[in-house]
């Protein structure tokens, strides 16, 4: 423990001293991206592991009873790991990760790094109709987050490490290292610069090169080709189903999610909700665990796969019967993941949202081709179709747009793509301006978009100005400080001009050494020891600019000028003790107002 704890002193010292800030988050992007990527792989052996063994047991039993049963045992395991091995401890959602950059200086708990591929990979193993991609974004950002609290870095650099992971986790995941920058630039952080933007990138590009050397399997074979002219009108139709669609789904994903059988303990709702999922699987085969494999297939025009273990099968020869069995997969597989997740599995609707969307294009593509009007390439509308979804339940166009052209090859359907997501967007946003993952932080925890912001906005920056401080000429004496170090309790002093211009500081904790320095000679002055701040507030930024300078540069008191003059120092604890001043008041105004 001892050894342990002198390592981590020293390469945080080696850290500090001979690496810039900058470099040192370029090293650990790369260092979080590596483990993310290796995260990501290890979930997909894990869940292939729990399928082959589920596949195992229906060898022993009628196939179609293991539909009934298995969902079942997978949530149940789930739940039992999480009450009696995590202690509830695991932090389940994109939300929740929201919440901790916006709330917890994020820090996310570090059994996270672990628990989420443990959880998932029984839940959707074992047949829970959910998705991995929520999962693996929790991992990222929990080693991000962790990596970042091993090192003492500031909750701003923190903040970029957790989206840096989750970057890389969706880009190994899904081979597409673009889509995973945009993931969390329009998720998690919701704004782009050269700061964030840069770690992100090379933590997904980290993600995508470990996922390519230890796993060859890919999720979706390159099968779109161009689209015509005459089939705009009917992308145009499938936009519009896709916003209407992205409503539904987030509809009822935030109905499901909060719980069923909510009356029952954990174990009797997670058989009850398992064995009510194995029964909608057994209807619907399709809907079982992540459903890619059918999706694929149907990429591949094979339209005959959704006869396999379905007691519909005799039936979908005819075409329109075929047509009401998607429809019907596009109803029930939002609500089959909700229940999955609702009765205690983890996992998450990111792969549901694809699956509805890839079904609801081919819906319109296969509908349209009965009629004979016109010949709908149904690969291209099935891709389409899961951008469309994606774009309006994610309000993140850009994400949707080059994901799917990167997983499917779709660089080509570059207009339908941008064409469906807009519409999609347009709709869903219209309907509701929060995306799902915001929708259940204003629900349940008063947390808005932006809501830092018109917090930080209502704070007055002159009323935390300290203007007491002890100020000194560069030309003065070091003898003359040591006498003022007698006489004051300051551990901070400006260096002023005869017309108060800053001319540098004198940080007490960092001139110590110098102060004692026997090299110095008697006629050392104030100048010799004295420092140039990192940076310099102006008196008319604003209290969003300042937060987050403190935070890029990790300071904690900086000075304050007006009109070039030097009026005193900003400390980042009163910044945030108003900050909390604020957040009280709108939970008193939040609570009255529902009082009411």
């Amino acid at each position: 423990m001892i050894k342990t704890l002198l390592h981590y002193i020293n390469v945080n010292r080696w850290r500090l001293v001979k690496v810039s800030k900058h470099n040192f988050l370029i090293y650990c992007s790369v260092f979080v991206g590596l483990v993310a990527g290796l995260g990501a792989v290890l979930l997909k052996y894990l869940v292939h592991f729990m399928e082959d063994l589920s596949r195992s047991i229906s060898l022993h039993l009628p196939y179609h009873y293991t539909y009934l049963f298995l969902p079942a045992v997978g949530i149940l395991l789930t739940v039992a790991y999480q009450h009696l091995i995590n202690r509830d401890q695991i932090q389940k959602g994109i939300g929740t990760l929201i919440y901790i950059i916006k709330r917890n200086k994020a820090n996310v708990k570090f059994n996270n790094v672990y628990s989420h591929l443990i959880t998932s990979s029984l839940t959707v193993g074992f047949g829970g109709s959910s998705g991995l991609e929520a999962p693996i974004v929790s991992t990222g950002a929990a080693i991000g987050s962790n990596t970042g609290r091993f090192f003492k870095l500031s909750p701003y650099h923190k903040t970029i490490l957790m989206a840096a992971g989750a970057s890389a986790g969706i880009a190994a995941v899904f081979n597409s290292p673009i889509a995973g920058v945009l993931f969390s630039l329009e998720i998690l952080l919701g704004e782009m610069t050269i700061s964030t933007f840069i770690p992100l990138l090379i933590a997904s590009a980290t993600g995508v090169v470990v996922a390519k050397v230890l796993y060859s399997r890919q999720l979706f074979h390159l099968v779109t080709e161009g689209w015509v002219m005459g089939a705009l009108p009917f992308y145009i139709i499938l936009g519009l189903l896709s916003g209407w669609v992205a409503i539904y789904i987030t509809k009822v994903a935030e109905d499901l999610e909060k719980g069923i059988f909510k009356k029952q303990n954990r174990y009797v709702r997670a058989i009850l909700g398992g064995l009510l999922l194995g029964l909608i699987i057994l209807i619907f085969p399709p809907l079982l665990g992540e459903g890619y494999h059918y999706l694929q297939e149907a990429l591949n025009g094979n339209i005959d796969v959704l006869k396999e273990g379905s007691m519909f099968g005799a039936y979908m020869e005819h075409p329109w019967v075929m047509a009401g069995f998607m429809l019907a997969l596009i109803l029930m597989k939002i609500v089959a993941a909700g229940i999955t997740l609702g009765s205690g599995g983890n996992g998450g609707t990111f792969a549901p949202t694809m699956f509805t969307g890839a079904f609801l294009g081919l819906f319109v593509a296969y509908t349209v081709n009965q009629t004979g009007l016109i010949h709908l390439n149904t690969s291209n509308f099935i891709a389409v179709g899961m951008a469309g979804a994606l774009s309006g339940v994610l309000h993140a166009p850009l994400t949707a747009i080059f994901l799917i052209a990167e997983i499917t090859g779709g660089y080509v359907l570059f207009i339908p793509l941008m064409i469906v997501s807009a519409i999609s967007y347009i709709i869903s946003r219209n309907s509701n301006p929060h995306n799902m993952y915001w929708q259940g932080l204003i629900h349940e925890k008063n947390v808005y978009p932006g809501q830092d912001d018109q917090m930080l906005s209502s704070i007055d920056l002159s009323k935390i100005i300290d203007h007491h401080y002890v100020s000194l000429t560069k030309d003065q004496p070091i003898a003359e400080l040591y006498k003022l170090l007698s006489e004051t309790n300051a551990n901070l002093f400006a260096v002023l001009t005869s017309d108060q211009q800053l001319e540098g500081v004198l940080w007490l904790d960092e001139m110590r050494k110098a102060l004692y320095d026997q090299s110095l000679s008697a006629e050392a002055t104030i100048a010799d020891v004295m420092v140039i701040p990192p940076a310099i507030i102006d008196y008319n930024q604003s209290v969003q600019e300042v937060m987050q300078l403190f935070d890029t540069i990790d300071a904690w008191r900086l000075p304050v000028t007006r009109n070039g003059k030097f009026v005193g120092f900003i400390s980042k604890s009163a910044l945030l003790s108003k900050y909390r001043d604020a957040m009280v008041m709108q939970h008193k105004q939040s609570d009255l107002f529902h009082q009411k």
